[in-house]
């Protein structure tokens, strides 16, 4: 299954002394904006207000029983905020929740600097409408099983590979879309990640025309990204 792209041991520091020197602002104590916004908290879920609930860690097995407790609880909820998304522990689990989300009819939005990344990927295509706002970033990378082989590993008719391409036929995507869509998340190995700005992201979803000048070189992260390593958190992002 894909690792989370940020290390559980990290959910309350600030990694990597390049980002620091660099002034961001994406760097704030951990979780502040939306934990003080929170008015509810459900495993990785936070509830923002009746209307908006926001992800802000990894998901694991217990997720989609979280996610519907929290709807049980507050029916009327229509937006998830994807603010800083590593990924999941469960792939099996997160497949489940996404099919939830689906079903709930509910928004997955992604705000300006919002991270969504490895099986939180799949979780944003669930939205029944998918929002992604200038600034966003995601990143995926190829799964790898118990036995440490990864997607590349197997052939590619293998059956595998075959709840991925039906996930994300349910999530909208035709036969040839689901497939280039899995083969693109699968282009890199599971150390490793293709990181896509907002814009290359929405042109998977046919929401942007394809750029008139060159294209970025693939898998390159907007230049504002120094730092060469995957694992950080935003969790200070401050939801609209």
């Amino acid at each position: 299954m894909p690792a989370p792209l940020a290390a559980r041991e990290t959910v309350t520091v600030i990694v990597t002394e390049e980002w620091v020197a660099s002034g961001s602002a994406r760097f704030v104590p951990a979780g502040l904006a939306v934990e003080r916004q929170a008015i509810a908290r459900y495993g990785p879920f936070r509830v923002i207000d009746g209307r908006r609930a926001a992800l802000v860690d990894v998901t694991d097995s217990a997720s989609p029983a979280q996610f519907g407790a929290m709807l049980r609880d507050f029916p009327a909820i229509e937006t998830l905020e994807m603010v800083e998304c590593p990924g999941t522990e469960d792939d099996r689990a997160n497949l489940a929740l996404g099919r939830m989300i689906r079903a709930a009819g509910i928004a997955t939005h992604v705000p300006p600097r919002g991270s969504v990344r490895s099986g939180a990927v799949e979780l944003f295509l669930a939205g029944a409408d998918r929002r992604i706002d200038d600034g966003a970033e995601f990143a995926v990378h190829s799964w790898i099983d118990e036995d440490g082989r990864e997607a590349r590993d197997y052939a590619p008719d293998a059956a595998i590979h075959a709840p991925y391409i039906a996930y994300y036929r349910e999530m909208g995507m035709d036969e040839a879309g689901a497939r280039a869509f899995y083969a693109m998340t699968n282009s890199v190995g599971f150390a490793d990640a293709k990181w896509l700005r907002a814009e290359e992201m929405r042109r998977w979803l046919g929401q942007e025309p394809a750029p008139e000048g060159p294209a970025p070189a693939s898998g390159a992260r907007p230049s504002d990204h120094r730092a060469p390593r995957i694992a950080y958190l935003d969790l200070g992002v401050a939801l609209p």
